[in-house]
């Protein structure tokens, strides 16, 4: 979620002026205003962090695909090599023992492959799971950003109001909601 860069200005403003008219419930607003900013600031550089990590992971889950199928054509050019060498070992009896040989050593060739395969294939599944795990992520801090970004809106009405509580008390409670909500982001 993008912030315009001077909307912290206008809370400072917003908290400015409250200081000047020296009413102590204003101030208290202003300060919640401004812890609220920075808790925003926070986990929306938090959710920015794990959109990169979601691309990032689901661009390696691309790139261990491409390997995977890259070294499953090898894996099937073995095999044909492999079943033509053992085809002309069969038909051509003076040659027989070198095209057996050809015919074993293309055989080794692709157990190798085949198992260097499925270790692309277990990488694309580990990079897709971690990719599932940073976009969970980003959409509970997408969540968790928002609910503090009204927060700080809801604050704002109580010093328009001249310090009416139930704004400022129910911008503190989605404070909560929204700091807790990042907080699940990490540790559920």
């Amino acid at each position: 979620m993008e912030d315009s860069p001077t909307e912290d200005f206008e809370h400072a403003e917003h908290a400015e002026h409250a200081v000047h008219l020296g009413d102590r419930r204003l101030i208290l607003v202003s300060i919640t205003i401004a812890m609220l900013a920075v808790l925003a600031a926070t986990v929306g550089s938090l959710e920015t962090i794990e959109t990169a990590a979601t691309l990032g992971a689901k661009n390696e889950a691309v790139l261990m695909q491409a390997k995977a199928s890259d070294a499953w054509g090898f894996y099937q050019a073995m095999s044909m090599k492999k079943n033509l060498y053992a085809a002309l070992s069969e038909a051509a009896i003076a040659k027989a023992p070198d095209f057996a040989a050809k015919s074993d050593r293309y055989a080794r060739e692709q157990d190798e492959i085949r198992a260097q395969a499925k270790g692309y294939e277990a990488q694309v599944a580990a990079a897709q799971e971690k990719s599932e795990v940073h976009e969970r992520r980003h959409y509970i801090l997408t969540f968790a950003v928002t609910l503090l970004h009204i927060a700080i809106a809801v604050a704002t009405i109580a010093i328009i109001m001249r310090g009416l509580l139930w704004p400022w008390r129910m911008s503190i409670g989605m404070g909560v909601a929204g700091t807790l909500a990042a907080a699940f982001a990490y540790f559920a």
